[in-house]
C-alpha cells in the first residue's frame, strides 16, 4: 500500500485562503528542519521567523540551496535560547504559531511551558493526529498519543476539549468523540471505561463544549455501523466518530502506527492546548508531512485569531 499523496489538499487549500501565518521557528538547525520551514513558507503557509546561530543557518543554507534572505532571521547563541527567543516572539505578539526545529523536543517544551516565561494555558497541551486512512471517509483525529503519558479524568477532559477545538478550527463544527477503551460497558476494574462515562456527563453538564460524545466504545465499535449494531449499541458516534480519544499515551501510539505502516494512513499533527498551536516536527516526517501539519497549525492559528480566543 501507498499513502495517498493528495490526502492533505483540501486542509493545504484552505490554509491558502488566508494569509500566511506568523511562525516562530526555533533553531531549525538542520538541513531537514530548515528545508521544512522555508517549505511552507514557498507554499504560502507560514511567514517565518528563523530562531538560531546566524551564521550557522546561512551555512546550511547554503550547503541547502536555500535563500534565506526574504526571510527574519533572530540570532541567539545556541538551541536553549533558540527555544526561549521563539516562546518570546508569541508572548510579544510577533508570532501566532511555534515550530520545533532541531533541538530536543524536551528542550523546546521546557521553554513552552515554563510558567514564568513559557506560553502555556490553564489547559493541558496534548497531541492531535491528524489521519487520513483510505478505508475511512474522512479525517479521524487522534489524541493524546505525544505527550501526557496515563492521563487521569481531569488531564482527559483537557485533551478532549483541545482536540475539539482543532476540528472546529478545520471547519468541523460539531465533531463526534468516541473514547475508546477495551469494552463497551462501564466496568469498575477498568479504569478507562469509568473516565469514559465520566467525560460524556461532564458534556452534559457543559464541561465539555462544542462536540458529541459517546463512550467507552472498543475500537470495533467506535469505527464501524456493524460492529456496534452486532452489540445491540445505540449511539449517535458509533461506526461515524471524527475524534478517537485513547486511554493513554501507548495505546495512542500504537493505534496511529498501526494505521500509517499497515493501512498507509496519512497523518499530520499538532499541540494544542498552549497559546498558540505547535508544530512538532520528527526527522522521520517527509516533506508532505511537514507541509501538512503546518497547514493544520495555520488553520488553528487563523481560528484562534478570528475567534478572539484568549486563554492565560
Amino acid at each position: 500500500m501507498t499513502r495517498d499523496e493528495r490526502a492533505f489538499d483540501d486542509i493545504i487549500q484552505a490554509a491558502l485562503r488566508h494569509p500566511p501565518t506568523r511562525m516562530a521557528v526555533a533553531h531549525p538547525c538542520s538541513p531537514d528542519a530548515l528545508c521544512g520551514a522555508i517549505e511552507s513558507a514557498e507554499a504560502g503557509l507560514i511567514e517565518p521567523i528563523l530562531v538560531g546561530p546566524r551564521n550557522r543557518l546561512l551555512d546550511i543554507a547554503e550547503g541547502a540551496g536555500l535563500d534565506l534572505s526574504p526571510y527574519r532571521l533572530e540570532d541567539v547563541p545556541h538551541s536553549h535560547a533558540a527555544a526561549a527567543r521563539a516562546v518570546e516572539l508569541v508572548r510579544s505578539g510577533e508570532a501566532d504559531s511555534l515550530m520545533k526545529g532541531s533541538l530536543h523536543t524536551d528542550e523546546f517544551m521546557g521553554a513552552v511551558l515554563d510558567r514564568q516565561t513559557g506560553v502555556r494555558t490553564d489547559r493541558r497541551i496534548s497531541h492531535v493526529y491528524v489521519m487520513k486512512v483510505e478505508s475511512y471517509p474522512r479525517y479521524l483525529f487522534i489524541t493524546d498519543a505525544a505527550i501526557n503519558i496515563a492521563p487521569d479524568l481531569a488531564t482527559k477532559r483537557h485533551i478532549v476539549q483541545n482536540a475539539i477545538d482543532l476540528c472546529h478550527a478545520l471547519g468541523i463544527a460539531r465533531p463526534k468523540v468516541a473514547i475508546l477503551a477495551a469494552v463497551e460497558t462501564v466496568t469498575a476494574s477498568m479504569p478507562a471505561t469509568i473516565d469514559a462515562a465520566a467525560l460524556c456527563k461532564m458534556a452534559d453538564r457543559k464541561q465539555i463544549t462544542g462536540a458529541i460524545l459517546d463512550g467507552p466504545l472498543a475500537f470495533d465499535n467506535a469505527i464501524s455501523h456493524a460492529a456496534a449494531d452486532s452489540k445491540g449499541i445505540d449511539s449517535p458516534v458509533a461506526g461515524d466518530p471524527d475524534i478517537l480519544l485513547v486511554p493513554d499515551l501507548e495505546a495512542g501510539n500504537m493505534l496511529a502506527k498501526q494505521l500509517s505502516y499497515l493501512a498507509a494512513a496519512a497523518s499530520a499533527g499538532v499541540v494544542m492546548g498552549a497559546r498558540v498551536p505547535i508544530v512538532l516536527n520528527s526527522r522521520a516526517e517527509d516533506a508532505r508531512v511537514r507541509l501538512a501539519s503546518t497547514a493544520v497549525a495555520a488553520l488553528a492559528a487563523r481560528h484562534r485569531l478570528q475567534s478572539g480566543e484568549v486563554r492565560g
